[in-house]
């Protein structure tokens, strides 16, 4: 008897070449509900699920359409949009060198797939090009996936820690031009 990988398995030996384009305000309910099911999956142990609400979406609608510096991309594979990420300047701490990685999100079927690289690849492009000398990133101190991912794109702990120690600070240097 030959033994069979399973099609979410055999999906995530062909990886794909995600788009990444800008996002757009149309784009807020596709990415709820990333966000909503990145979020439940991933943190699942670690905080309480999220759910796809109206409001929720509205949010989203209202991050989107946020003014430079502040800058959304989403991943799409055949026309569907799977992961999305933003920077913009470090809001914790405060420093005019110091960009931040906001959020990145990959829908959970297309983790492993490179989705999540390309989208990181894009942002760390973006923080150099507007000068940043470094970015931050903060995550949930249990989250392994989330940690080994930062960490396999170049980010290092830098001991910054907030919400009662709850959430671990990554920085990561840029490369200048020139």
């Amino acid at each position: 008897m030959v033994n069979v990988p399973s099609r979410d398995c055999v999906s995530r030996l062909y990886v794909h070449t995600p788009t990444i384009r800008n996002a757009e305000v149309g784009d807020a309910q596709v990415v709820a509900a990333i966000y909503v099911e990145s979020w439940s999956r991933g943190f699942w142990g670690l905080l309480p699920s999220q759910s796809l609400t109206d409001e929720l979406a509205s949010r989203w609608k209202r991050d989107l359409a946020a003014p430079y510096p502040r800058l959304w991309w989403v991943a799409e594979i055949d026309g569907n949009v799977v992961g999305f990420a933003s920077i913009g300047p470090s809001r914790d701490p405060i420093d005019a060198e110091l960009g931040e990685l906001d959020t990145i999100a990959v829908r959970p079927s297309h983790w492993l797939t490179g989705v999540g690289r390309a989208l990181m690849s894009a942002a760390v492009a973006q923080l150099t090009a507007d000068g940043y000398h470094a970015a931050v990133a903060w995550t949930l101190r249990d989250y392994e996936r989330g940690q080994a991912f930062y960490e396999s794109t170049g980010w290092r702990l830098d001991g910054g820690v907030r919400d009662g120690g709850r959430q671990i600070r990554y920085r990561r240097p840029l490369q200048q031009p020139g």
